[in-house]
């Protein structure tokens, strides 16, 4: 088929309503997949942590040899204006103290002028390669190294943890899709009995089989199934709208990875608060933070010690007459308005906070993950006491068609054993995604977002 031809042929099938039927099919681990290519909030957290870790890469050399190379060329022009009048008078009085004979002839010399304009101008150039290298810093460079690479901590931190809530975002979005797909499906198949119902309870009322009371509760029964199944649609596309623009594809998506639950309980409490405290981001966060309170303390300290350093310089000459000079310098402060002292208690104290934080978010984690897994526990329980209320919705609906074919039961009757039996699958449906919820929160809380897959392919129980 010519992509054209294919292209008519979707429009008109989305003319005719039915956009479920060329909806684009997408496992979970596919939609994972395109999560992890296009989401731009990902990408975001990615490009923080490349860029936090390329600062820590280009400060490795931090505290070594810095050579630099200088040049310049210059032209310039000096004038110098001399006033010869305090030698023409000294020469004068020197003069006249000489003997009659000898001040005659040399008072007869011509006197100097009263000024004298001295001028210069040349051009010239001039290149030098300087080298100055840190012998000792009391530990500043080390100090800043190790700051920055705290700095890359805590934005790996902030990516695993971006990572951690889109996943259970996706979880949420494809599982909520496939739920109101099926609510929606369900509602239509219970229409179309009703309408069938519908058609044969007008004929029985035209045949004076029943009465006109039955007509018009079969009828009301109809239109508020209708209604029903609009609403069902509407969420439905709703939901398959959300989820398309989660992983960017082009087209609806069309969840086929069923609703599951676990027949047995996940591992023990213990397991999930062990796996939190190791790997949960938020506390690899504050560690970063903790980090660079103390990294910060460090160079303040670094501040209050000598620096020595040596250096050098040399022009590029060639032979003796190119300057040179090279030594050994000390620098340390003696005294500036900076209270030092009281600088480093205050980096002291959020070191100190850090702490504080790190343990008030070791206790609200446990306790988080300890909810979460009662709840997931509490969702599996909940999905298995659906059974029975399945199990009784099937009799009846049994009961009430073998009662309207022997005259037993009327009409309603059936058409309310349909939409109980709906109404069932669809709570047990919804059980099942607050079961799927409840497992994504509950890895995320202990961070093992990544797997979430791992306990879908153990699920023995499916919703198909």
């Amino acid at each position: 088929m010519r992509p054209i031809a294919r292209l008519c042929l979707l429009l008109f099938g989305l003319a005719l309503g039915l956009p479920a039927a060329w909806a684009q099919p997408m496992d979970f681990a596919t939609a994972q997949q395109k999560l992890r290519q296009r989401s731009d909030r990902l990408a975001a957290s990615q490009q923080a942590l490349q860029g936090a870790q390329l600062k820590r890469e280009a400060a490795q050399g931090l505290g070594g040899p810095v050579i630099s190379l200088g040049a310049m060329a210059y032209a310039y022009n000096a004038s110098l204006d001399l006033n010869l009048d305090p030698i023409n008078q000294s020469v004068g009085g020197a003069v006249a103290q000489l003997p009659p004979p000898l001040a005659g002839v040399l008072g007869s010399l011509p006197s100097l002028p009263a000024s004298y304009t001295l001028q210069r101008s040349d051009t010239n150039s001039t290149a030098s390669v300087s080298g100055v290298w840190p012998l000792y810093t009391g530990g500043a460079a080390e100090a800043a190294r190790r700051l920055l690479g705290a700095q890359a901590d805590e934005a790996q931190a902030d990516a695993a943890q971006t990572t951690e809530e889109m996943q259970t975002l996706l979880v949420q979005r494809y599982f909520g899709a496939q739920l109101t797909e099926r609510a929606a499906a369900l509602r239509e198949a219970a229409l179309r009995n009703i309408e069938q119902h519908d058609s044969a309870a007008q004929k029985m009322l035209d045949a004076g089989v029943i009465a006109r009371i039955e007509r018009l509760q079969a009828r009301a029964a109809l239109e508020d199934a209708r209604r029903q199944a609009r609403k069902a649609r509407d969420e439905a596309e709703l939901a398959a709208a959300a989820l398309a623009r989660t992983v960017k594809a082009s087209a609806r998506v069309r969840p086929t990875s069923p609703l599951f639950v676990l027949t047995e309980p996940v591992e023990p409490l213990p397991h999930f608060v062990d796996a939190a405290l190791a790997h949960h981001p938020g506390l690899a966060k504050i560690n970063a933070k903790k980090g660079q309170a103390e990294q910060l303390h460090a160079a303040q300290e670094a501040l209050r010690q000598p620096q020595v350093f040596a250096f050098g310089q040399r022009e590029l000459k060639t032979g003796r007459s190119a300057d040179w000079v090279a030594g050994v310098g000390v620098r340390w402060t003696l005294f500036d308005p900076l209270d030092r002292k009281t600088l480093a208690e205050s980096s002291l104290r959020s070191i100190d906070q850090a702490q504080s934080l790190y343990e008030q978010a070791r206790s609200d984690i446990e306790l988080l993950v300890e909810k979460r897994w009662m709840a997931l526990e509490q969702a599996r329980q909940a999905f298995w006491s659906q059974q029975p209320a399945l199990e009784v919705a099937d009799e009846v609906l049994r009961l009430r068609q073998v009662g309207l074919r022997e005259g037993t039961s009327t009409t309603q009757e059936l058409i309310d054993a349909q939409l109980n039996q709906a109404k069932v699958q669809t709570e047990r449906a919804q059980a099942a995604y607050e079961y799927i919820k409840a497992l994504a929160e509950l890895l995320e809380a202990s961070g093992q977002g990544d797997a979430f897959e791992r306990y879908m392919a153990r699920a023995n129980t499916k919703v198909e």
